[in-house]
């Protein structure tokens, strides 16, 4: 017969507390039952646990064996809490890829609530562009990915948020004087910084524009870094800069029909961990309820 974890369980109790009742109540069995469990476990050994049959003493060899059992059970009982906190969400691993104004400007106040619901889930949030997003997620690097994706055969995606494009530029540049009458047009000589979101803009009068521009910088901070010196403007959606108003002008444009579609990604939910199951209920949950995204 192997040696159980109750055969350990119950020779630890036992030795613990020097007595078959008190290990039984503590164990929330019978005392015919621990000393029968007690029995199996010292006949597999080959020898007597105990010194008297009132078990209030250990033989050498029974002092020996009880370190090693309650190591064992302990660790036991350990694995045990790690699986049931697996299932319940208390830990784990929720590996997170998002662009740089999510993660800068919608999951600050997601992952404080669900810190604060899961304090032993360990995160790990990268910000990226969107194609690189969606190769995470299709290498499975990533549990869930936020940015403007496209439908991914296996994925399961899911629009957040839709926000629209305009001029950003300092709050001291001459645009930001007469922004209500800005059209695409009126840009003139400006100096345009494109950016890796520019190919979302399909409005004819733009395409001239991002033509002639002779800066590209895929970087939302080596970007607006450019924007602050005063190297020129640039066109963004709007979220990329709703929590940098103290500096940046956001302008819309009369004739800006285009707008960035963000969406929410993963596999679908069955193949999911449970903290991320718990995290797209949360942030899907905070969509309905209208506290996901700042004030636009």
């Amino acid at each position: 017969m192997a040696i159980k974890i109750d055969m350990l369980r119950c020779f630890t109790m036992v030795a613990t507390h020097g007595s078959l009742s008190e290990a039984a109540e503590a164990l929330g069995r019978t005392p015919s039952a621990v000393s029968m469990m007690l029995k199996q476990f010292e006949d597999h050994v080959g020898s007597a646990l105990f010194e008297t049959a009132r078990k209030s003493r250990l033989t050498p060899i029974g002092e020996l064996i009880l370190n090693e059992a309650r190591r064992e059970v302990a660790h036991f009982e350990n694995t045990v809490s790690v699986i049931e906190g697996l299932a319940r969400s208390e830990l784990g691993f929720l590996r997170l890829a998002v662009t740089p104004s999510v993660a800068t400007t919608v999951l600050p106040s997601v992952i404080y609530k669900f810190a604060q619901r899961y304090p032993k889930v360990q995160i790990d949030l990268r910000d990226m562009d969107s194609a690189t997003i969606a190769d995470e997620l299709d290498r499975e690097r990533a549990d869930i990915g936020i940015g403007s994706l496209p439908v991914v055969e296996g994925m399961r995606r899911t629009e957040l948020f839709s926000d629209a494009f305009g001029l950003v530029c300092r709050k001291d540049h001459p645009l930001a004087e007469t922004w209500d009458q800005l059209t695409w047009r009126s840009l003139g000589d400006q100096t345009i910084i494109a950016n890796g979101l520019c190919a979302q803009i399909s409005d004819p009068d733009f395409a001239p524009i991002l033509a002639r521009s002779r800066l590209m910088v895929p970087n939302t901070a080596s970007l607006l870094g450019l924007v602050r010196q005063g190297v020129g403007i640039t066109v963004l959606p709007q979220l990329v800069v709703a929590n940098l108003m103290d500096e940046f002008a956001f302008l819309p444009l009369a004739d800006v029909a285009a707008r960035r579609t963000v969406h929410l990604m993963s596999r679908p939910n069955h193949m999911l961990m449970p903290a991320a199951k718990e995290f797209l209920k949360l942030i899907m949950d905070m969509k309905r309820d209208g506290s996901l995204l700042p004030h636009l």
